[in-house]
């Protein structure tokens, strides 16, 4: 039985090439996933309050 060089070369590459596609796709997804989650945060409307300002308007 004789091997086919040809269509071993033709499989490797093309799972070399699948291989590098999924890397890049999952990087990008990465990416998206990391600014959505650190996007991902409802801001206080105010931490502390301003007892400052406050005190000045009733004087």
């Amino acid at each position: 039985m004789e091997i086919n060089w040809i269509i071993i070369g033709i499989v490797v590459a093309v799972a070399i090439v699948l291989i590098v596609l999924t890397t890049k796709r999952n990087q990008k997804e990465k990416k998206k996933l990391t600014d959505l989650l650190n996007n991902d945060f409802k801001k206080p409307d105010e931490d502390e309050p301003d007892f400052d300002n406050n005190n000045a308007s009733e004087r």
